[in-house]
């Protein structure tokens, strides 16, 4: 059985505003010349302008997200301080806020497509490696809320709201642009690229809204035959391709309905790690490659499907949201150098190996609000939310021909897998803001949840230690969220404020083992945490200036981990951890046309209690995936060529400082220390003309060829090294790119 428990802990953690509002609203031009802007932002789920908004948000445009050619979470983490994605897959990542992270299976951030929640609520289901990376072409803008999010967003916000606003079809004008990119990368295949967006009027009252695309990301890393493996260059190509469909009604009556699909398709050959030393990280054989003996793939499939009414009853607000949600995942990962030699010695049939997975969520979702539609001393929302949630994940082990992907058909069943769940969820949650004068504000709010969960497992299978079935492991529980922010305007342009915050994570049942000791948990309860902060936002006047900054505290209680139970892994509740930290974003616009930006976090999160042993964490640990310190300076500047050329130019640099990977058990017996992937920085460039209906946009990503990592995983398991060498499998950057991109619009 003990070999088991690295697949399967990977694979499972069970077992081993209105969306039309436009992010920038342009005013008048200030004396200085430059054009102020209001932004608006729907944190609150109510228009807002973000000085008032008394919270942590960054706001990323469309227009910033199409100049800086940044089509994924990835590509755009440099604008927004304190958020962390830990990936090496498309499509397969974790995002981290604030550092709230220790590698269970349950997300920590909340990923929203306008009012759709999307992803897995549960720890059931992968939800913390399946963030939504939605594409981001014909967005309006990128909301990310920082801090936890319980009280309006419910389970799974403990470190923060990722929120992709799209743009709302227009009723009075046709529209049109299109897009077309080509990229080299250094060592690796071709990438190319296209995208389409059209805006149809169908009278006053009735318009749609729709776009596709298409991506090709050439691969860059190489299987160069170690130990037996494949001679293959480029194996972790990608394609990514979808599209969205918006009408929407609107006759002026005060009602409108929206109707939106979202359709997304997203497959990778072969992840995109590479074999590093353990111990130094360096590059095993001095350049990326990693080692291949059965061909890995990842497949993954967004729908998302909304419809949103919306009603002026004159006391208040309306909002009725209706959401269907899939996220369909199926892979193939080689496990030969780890397990094959096992089946020879067992069967005696030379073999290669993989596990084959299927992880399937269906998500349905309804959401009721009503918000004041008043002005006065008090404002006020309240709603009610619903989630039926059905999952299932299904896990095989096959050995094939090597060289083949025929299966062998004179072995035994190796190992046959089934977790389907559900997971249901009602909740009642509230909203006001007091208006105690013209500058002094205290804004609150209040959830009560309430889910009940179900899962069954049966297994089967030589390695899973034959066939057993435990059906109907059942759990609920109610937790109780809260939120309190006084907020004080200096000016129409500054304020202050404080904010303390409760979010959680839901518990749930505990499919279990085989031959499962009597003491062993059939269910896990809720993780909880509660931050503390202080901020402040300011803007100067003639609109040169502007600046948010915060610090916080957070205390996260019960945090939910992974332990092993004869080689199986299971969620249980551990101890405490904190984090501390600052961030912040100061812009600073000296002339028209340029503008200038920086951002930075320092973030100190650890452990206070000892994790599980087969975990390795221990107090005083940082959290993983997390560096202590982040900075990013950006800068663009556009002039006039001529009456009707306009050009730009423009660069980034970000820079991470060293961070933790996961914890590992052994590494930390071997050096009394956990492993840290080192500091890295990566620059961009960019450069543009803009003709009117066409543009010509060229960049390059990376210039310095930064090996910078994004993830980590097992050096041995099973009894035995999984990769070649013993090597340490690590996500990496993308390298040297050099891209071109042609653009037109009407």
């Amino acid at each position: 059985m003990g070999m088991l428990r690295n697949t399967l802990l990977l694979a499972t953690g069970m077992m081993a505003v209105t969306a039309a509002a436009p992010a920038m609203a342009q005013g008048q031009p200030s004396s200085s010349g430059i054009v102020l802007e209001e932004i608006i932002v729907t944190a609150q789920k109510r228009r807002q302008t973000l000085i008032d908004v008394p919270q942590s948000v960054s706001v990323v445009s469309g227009a910033t997200l199409e100049k800086q050619q940044a089509n994924t979470i990835q590509d755009y983490l440099k604008l927004v301080p304190g958020l962390q994605i830990a990936q090496d897959t498309p499509g397969q990542g974790r995002l981290v806020m604030r550092g709230v992270n220790t590698g269970g299976v349950a997300s920590t951030v909340s990923v929203y497509m306008d009012e759709t929640p999307f992803g897995s609520s549960t720890a059931m289901a992968n939800g913390a490696i399946l963030a939504g990376d939605f594409d981001t072409f014909d967005i309006a803008r990128v909301e990310v809320l920082r801090g936890p999010q319980g009280t309006l967003y419910g389970a799974s916000s403990l470190g923060g709201v990722l929120k992709y606003i799209t743009n709302e079809p227009a009723t009075d004008r046709v529209e049109s642009r299109s897009r077309v990119g080509i990229e080299t990368t250094k060592g690796g295949d071709l990438s190319y690229s296209g995208n389409t967006m059209v805006n149809m009027p169908m009278g006053q009252d009735f318009a749609v809204r729709a776009s596709g695309y298409y991506r090709k990301t050439g691969g860059f890393i190489d299987s160069i035959g170690t130990a037996g493996s494949d001679r293959e260059k480029n194996i972790n190509d990608s394609q990514s391709y979808g599209g969205r469909v918006s009408a929407l009604y609107a006759p002026d009556n005060g009602f409108s309905l929206r109707l939106s699909a979202l359709l997304q398709d997203i497959k990778a050959d072969a992840p995109s790690t590479v074999e590093s030393d353990p111990d130094s990280i360096a590059l095993l054989y001095g350049r990326p490659t990693f080692s291949q003996f059965v061909p890995s793939f990842r497949d993954i499939r967004y729908r998302v499907y909304n419809g949103t009414a919306k009603y002026e009853a004159g006391f208040a607000d309306i909002l009725s949201s209706t959401s269907f949600s899939s996220q369909k995942q199926e892979s193939r990962t080689d496990l030969t150098h780890n397990l094959s030699a096992l089946i020879d010695g067992v069967f005696g049939t030379p073999n290669e190996i993989y596990l084959g997975q299927n992880t399937n969520v269906e998500k349905f979702t309804q959401e009721l609000r009503l918000t004041s539609s008043q002005p006065g001393t008090f404002e006020w929302l309240i709603g009610g939310y619903y989630v039926h949630e059905k999952a299932l994940i299904q896990q095989g082990y096959t050995a094939v021909q090597p060289g083949t992907l025929s299966p062998i058909t004179t072995l035994p069943l190796l190992a046959d897998v089934q977790l389907p769940s559900k997971y249901e969820e009602y909740a009642g949650f509230a909203n006001a803001t007091l208006h105690l004068n013209q500058q002094f504000d205290v804004d609150f709010g209040a959830r009560y949840s309430h889910n009940r969960q179900k899962a069954s497992q049966t297994t089967d299978g030589a390695l899973a230690g034959g066939a057993s079935v435990y059906p109907d492991i059942r759990s609920s529980e109610s937790v109780f969220t809260f939120s309190a922010a006084p907020k004080y305007k200096i000016s129409e342009n500054a304020s202050v404020f404080v904010r303390v915050a409760k979010g959680y994570r839901p518990g749930g049942p505990n499919p279990l083992p085989p031959n499962a000791p009597a003491d062993t948990p059939r269910q896990f309860d809720s993780d909880t945490l509660i931050s503390y902060e202080a901020g402040a936002k300011m803007q100067s006047e003639d609109g040169m200036f502007s600046a948010e900054l915060s610090v916080f505290h957070l205390d996260w209680r019960d945090i939910q981990l992974i332990a092993v139970i004869n080689d199986y892994g299971i969620n249980i509740n551990g101890g405490k951890a904190k984090s501390d930290g600052a961030e912040g974003t100061v812009t600073f616009r000296p002339m028209r046309g340029l503008e200038l930006s920086a951002n930075a976090a320092y973030t100190n999160a650890r452990l206070r209690d000892d994790t599980t042993p087969v975990i390795g964490g221990f107090d005083g640990d940082r959290l993983p995936f997390t560096p202590k310190f982040t900075a990013a300076l950006n800068g663009d500047y556009n002039w006039d060529l001529t009456g009707t050329i306009t050009a730009s130019v423009g660069g980034s640099v970000r820079f991470l400082s060293r961070q933790q990977g996961d914890y590992d058990a052994a590494y930390y017996a071997a050096n009394g220390q956990q492993r840290y992937l080192p500091s890295y920085e990566v620059i961009d460039l960019r450069a543009g003309l803009d003709f009117g209906s066409f543009a010509l946009d060229a960049y390059a990503r990376n210039i310095g060829n930064s090996k910078g990592r994004t993830s980590t995983a097992s050096v041995t398991a099973n009894g035995g090294p999984v990769h070649p060498g013993g090597a340490l499998a690590t996500g990496i950057i993308r390298p040297q790119s050099f891209g071109l991109t042609i653009s037109t619009s009407y």
